[in-house]
């Protein structure tokens, strides 16, 4: 690897390699773009580097396709002057300038003189970047250019690191005209290639370097192009591509804007984080869960994300149920984790799933993904009224409806949980999926089968939700039976997961139906199921907020004073912002619009700390220091990542205390609050059924009003303040 490293990228000392601090290898911020099937991730020069973080490639169908792409002038790296994503993610952009050449043997050329832009888009399995020089100079300068590369195929288990006990093997180089192709033959024996082509025929060209000579005239430019193409060939095939235009209609068609800039700002990179990771993909606008680990299908991110955006494009939600519908499980299938009625938990289409080395190709172990499906149901009729739609998945509802019962509590005890069943898959499942995630107030791991605390409140609003859509198809005796049922879920939930020396829910109960009695941010979960009894939820929410679990930045994942406790771990005592999401949507559902506004308020101040504005998928959860500075970043979290983004929205949605109820024609605003970020917000073109409006929602002196601008059709606008 040092070999490809340019002198001034590093220093020796006593034959140990340091990257040095000016280089662009120690710069850790990464550019992203995706469009389909296909992500790459930069450095802020636009390279892709082969030492630091591993995340750096150019990726398609889950293969690293380019592992190394970096650019030089001579020996040196330019000098980096400005780096950004255009506001649709479509484009990276890169500003840079010459470094001084002085060097024996080679022409001076002084620092500043030459002028480089380069750019970088995708399309469907092909990266095309372009650069374009300009001398500036009073002398003619001739430059050589260089850019070294490099494809290791690697899988993006691999990347992970998952160990591999084997690996496909590589094929001859071939140079063909002025393209360079390398290969790759995996063991699932698809052949993978990476086919690099250049504008201009270069001066050398090799499997790890390529050299171009531009002679610049004074106020003189040149340019050259370089097209990167994915091909993964299957039995002397290669699949076309699914080629989807830029022109798709736009996925959000209301907008949102406030008084504050930096706020506006944060709600349109969320909204273009969301449409880049659905843009282009084969299952039309499915968001895939995020970039780099998870930019595929996952049942329950594209669910809750889908959740998220309900009230402002329910387009997404439709999308997710349909693409779930036609992937639930028909049978039984231990490998897989899947069972008859279960809703998938992720798809993959990499190597090592292919070959079965990881059990992830089409996966079904998630507790929790069958019963949030069927609140996307209910939730997605409540906010269209698409009865037609609702009519096409019924059986897939029933279904699902019928794992709950048959396969989501195997003892009978009334409760709904889980246990491995695949010797490779997921030993806790529910969203918090790390192997240490559940567990007892000693830190000892709780034992199978382990009913979570929030997958009940899941299963009471999943059968309260298709209870509501039995009474709009006039199936009546099936909605009094699930109403009755969730009823005395919530009476048994209440009494087995309380914990009066927490003052809150507990995790979970293990096998022996003992309670995991530690603090975790669950319990807000249960809040926004609904399940958590009206009495319980100042406990809750004092427990949620106190110093212990709420950081300043958010609420953490486990309360600072659990056994297992780490601020730096992926789900004991980090930040996830969807999970604060969902606990504000819990709190104003109990009419606690306020604490909604304060987590909102709290996200925002994040995402003025995060590059770009981007919420990454967690952080860590150090308590926010009175300095001034930032959170500290979780170092291989993705960003973007589906319901971070839509974080913003649940969130702002719950502030406001916003309900859409499509078959009644009416928007109601229930005892709304606005952060202290923003005291105007304008929604506009908001679609309800066939009618649309504009709204102002204004805060003068601690009082917030609503008002309506323009009304199109026929809708009813209304708000309701409770007396504090």
């Amino acid at each position: 690897m040092t070999g490809f490293l340019r002198q001034g990228d590093f220093l020796t000392v006593d034959n140990e390699f340091y990257v040095r601090a000016t280089s662009s290898l120690a710069d850790d911020r990464t550019r992203v773009l995706k469009y389909g099937e296909t992500f790459a991730v930069f450095n802020r020069f636009g390279d892709i580097e082969s030492i630091g973080t591993m995340r750096f490639g150019l990726f398609y169908r889950e293969a690293r396709h380019l592992s190394r792409f970096s650019f030089y002038m001579g020996e040196r790296k330019p000098l980096l002057l400005y780096s950004s994503i255009c506001e649709d993610n479509s484009l990276l952009s890169v500003d840079a300038a010459n470094l001084e050449i002085d060097e024996p043997g080679r022409e001076h050329v002084p620092q500043g003189c030459i002028h480089v832009f380069r750019s970088a888009f995708l399309t469907e399995a092909a990266c095309n970047f372009s650069f374009r020089f300009h001398n500036y100079g009073m002398e003619p300068h001739s430059l050589n250019l260089l850019f070294v590369l490099d494809a290791d195929f690697a899988d993006i288990f691999q990347i992970r690191g998952t160990p591999r006990r084997e690996r496909g093997k590589p094929l001859e180089d071939r140079i063909e005209d002025s393209a360079l192709v390398i290969g790759y033959v995996g063991l699932d024996d698809v052949v993978r290639q990476t086919r690099i082509a250049f504008s201009t025929k270069p001066k050398s060209i090799s499997r790890h370097e390529v050299t171009f000579v531009s002679h610049l005239p004074p106020g003189e430019g040149c340019a050259i192009s370089i097209r990167v193409i994915c091909e993964q060939i299957v039995a002397g095939r290669t699949p076309g591509p699914s080629v989807r235009p830029r022109s798709e209609q736009p996925v959000f068609r209301t907008r949102t804007i406030t008084s504050n800039k930096r706020f506006n700002s944060w709600l349109l990179r969320s909204q273009a984080d969301l449409s880049m990771l659905m843009v282009g993909n084969p299952e039309g606008n499915y968001p895939y869960a995020g970039v780099p680990w998870f930019s595929t299908v996952f049942g329950r991110d594209g669910i809750i994300t889908a959740l998220e955006c309900l009230w402002n494009a329910p387009s997404i939600a439709r999308c997710v149920l349909d693409y779930l519908a036609q992937t639930q499980a028909t049978e039984l299938a231990p490998s897989r984790d899947a069972e008859p009625g279960k809703i998938l938990h992720e798809i993959r289409r990499g190597e090592m799933a292919t070959t079965g080395e990881v059990p992830f190709g089409r996966y079904y172990g998630s507790v929790d993904s069958t019963p949030l499906f069927l609140i996307l149901a209910g939730s997605y009729f409540s906010r269209t009224c698409d009865r037609k739609f609702i009519e096409g998945i019924w059986p897939n509802i029933e279904a699902a409806l019928r794992w709950i019962d048959e396969y989501g509590d195997p003892d009978e005890d009334g409760f709904y949980e889980y246990a491995q069943h695949s010797e490779k898959g997921l030993i806790q499942q529910g969203w918090k999926d790390s192997s240490d995630s559940v567990f007892h107030s000693d830190g000892r791991i709780a034992e199978a089968p382990i009913a979570l605390c929030e997958v009940q409140g899941y299963v009471y609003a999943a059968k309260r939700a298709v209870a509501s859509l039995c009474e709009m198809l006039g199936h009546h005796a099936m909605c009094s039976e699930l109403l009755t049922q969730a009823e005395g879920l919530k009476e048994r939930f209440d009494t087995a997961f309380w914990s009066p020396s927490l003052n809150t829910y507990v995790l979970a109960l293990d096998g022996r139906k003992q309670q995991c009695e530690v603090r975790t941010s669950n319990a807000g979960h249960a809040l926004f199921t609904g399940i958590a009894a009206p009495a319980r939820v100042p406990s809750v929410a004092k427990t949620l907020f106190d110093g212990s679990s709420y950081s300043g930045w958010g609420i953490r994942t486990l309360a600072a004073r659990e056994a297992r406790y780490n601020p730096m771990s992926y789900h004991n005592g980090s930040v996830w912002p969807h999970d604060n999401a969902i606990a504000g949507a819990g709190f104003a559902g109990y009419g606690q619009q306020h604490l909604a506004a304060k987590l909102l308020d709290a996200m925002y101040e994040v995402a003025l700390h995060v590059d770009l504005r981007r919420l990454p998928e967690l952080f860590c959860g150090f308590h926010r220091r009175s300095d001034g500075s930032g959170p500290t970043l979780y170092p291989v979290a993705c960003a973007p990542q589906a319901w971070s983004a839509g974080a913003a929205f649940l969130l702002l949605s719950a502030s406001l205390g916003l309900q859409i109820h499509a078959q009644h024609k009416s928007v109601r605003f229930i005892n709304p609050h606005l952060p202290d970020a923003a005291s105007d917000v304008r929604i506009e073109a908001l679609q309800i059924g066939e009618a649309k409006i504009d709204l102002l929602i204004t805060k003068r002196e601690g009082v917030v009003g609503v008002q309506v601008l323009r009304k199109q059709g026929e809708v009813e606008v209304q708000t309701f303040v409770s007396e504090e």
